[in-house]
């Protein structure tokens, strides 16, 4: 696997370059141009900026996330095509520097959804909480005022400017199925894919988070059928996934080792973090270490390991631990201490493989 983190850039993030830099097996940066709308074309002179910060330290910058999708696309709408010329434009641009993976998602209005950014763990430590009975009672507005009122750092997905017309886009929404939300990721990926197969950049859609439907919007990208789905729409190896444990852990239905073995030639990023689920549907993030939570991280990077993943993997969202101050889900400390603890497993894994080869056809049976 090839360890890779996630940076929001100069000005935009507490990590500064130096510090990942010290965090063993760390090659890339994943980043975005986070300023821009949706629906931008990203300019080449910015895309080559982050080039040169990155080179300064020896990283490379394979790995974007997100380009996002403008909500025209997501809506099948008259202008959808104006939008889908402005992605292919930036998919040009990134191909300059060597990017080779697109993280992208196909949500409708919101990329993530917590109910909380720091709820309270027992070892004092906050993380990212999610709590089933708010949602359910909360006015989508009242979610979006508490969100965007960290003002410190952008939050991907909750940028202002994208959700200041939110009532405008329920209402859009109103009509618009899973069916229909289907067909229009189909549409935009029959016009985008050829493209990058043309400069060797792969699309890897990320799950819905949390993956049920949430103030009745549709959501597509939530079980292992449906990725699968996903990636005939246009049966090309570029049209691929990121396949985020978290994201997709939290519906107890899915079976993560399962999914790896089954979508191995189509995961193109590797999102690895741990959750506490409860009985009552709440979530909150955790250490990735897998006693710490209800996921099977172990027995997730064996999967990996066993499939001879080449890919990227990041360590996902983890806590604010040491009285750092952070973006929420995005310090330095934990995620760095996550990195260590994947590595280890890698590393055992490898060295057990060295004295006896796994049997890869048996590995589905393992249970916790």
């Amino acid at each position: 696997m090839r360890m890779v983190f996630r940076w929001f850039g100069e000005g935009n993030d507490s990590v500064k370059l130096s510090q990942i830099k010290q965090i063993p097996g760390v090659e890339g940066l994943v980043w975005a141009l986070h300023d821009l709308p949706a629906g931008e074309v990203w300019p080449l002179e910015r895309v080559q900026a982050i080039k040169r910060q990155a080179d300064q330290f020896g990283f490379h910058i394979d790995v974007v996330e997100s380009v996002n999708i403008h909500e025209s696309i997501k809506l099948g709408s008259d202008d959808r095509d104006y939008y889908i010329e402005n992605y292919i434009k930036t998919i040009q641009h990134l191909a300059t520097v060597g990017v080779k993976v697109i993280c992208y998602n196909f949500m409708p209005v919101f990329d993530w959804i917590r109910t909380d950014l720091f709820g309270l763990l027992p070892d004092q430590s906050t993380a990212l909480f999610y709590e089933s009975d708010k949602v359910r009672d909360m006015d989508p507005l009242e979610l979006v005022q508490k969100i965007a009122a960290n003002p410190d750092y952008t939050m991907p997905g909750w940028e202002p400017e994208r959700l200041e017309t939110l009532k405008g886009l329920f209402t859009a929404y109103q009509n618009v199925t899973n069916q229909d939300l289907m067909h229009h990721l189909k549409y935009f990926l029959e016009k985008v894919i050829p493209v990058c197969e043309e400069y060797d950049i792969k699309l890897a859609i990320h799950p819905d988070d949390p993956p049920w439907e949430i103030f009745t919007l549709p959501r597509i990208v939530t079980t292992q059928h449906q990725l699968k789905e996903i990636t005939q729409l246009v049966d090309s190896p570029y049209n691929g996934i990121t396949l985020c444990s978290g994201a997709l852990g939290v519906l107890k239905e899915n079976n993560i080792v399962t999914m790896i073995y089954d979508l191995r030639d189509r995961i193109h990023f590797a999102h690895i973090r741990n959750v506490q689920l409860f009985d009552n549907g709440d979530f909150i993030e955790t250490s990735h270490r897998t006693m710490d939570g209800s996921l099977p991280i172990d027995q997730i990077v064996q999967a990996y390991h066993e499939i001879g993943y080449t890919g990227y993997v990041r360590p996902d969202h983890g806590r604010h631990i040491w009285n750092e101050d952070c973006r929420p889900g995005y310090g330095l400390y934990d995620r760095a201490l996550g990195i260590m603890y994947l590595w280890g497993l890698w590393d055992a894994y490898q060295q057990i493989r060295g004295k006896d080869e796994v049997d890869v056809t048996n590995s589905l049976q393992f249970k916790r």
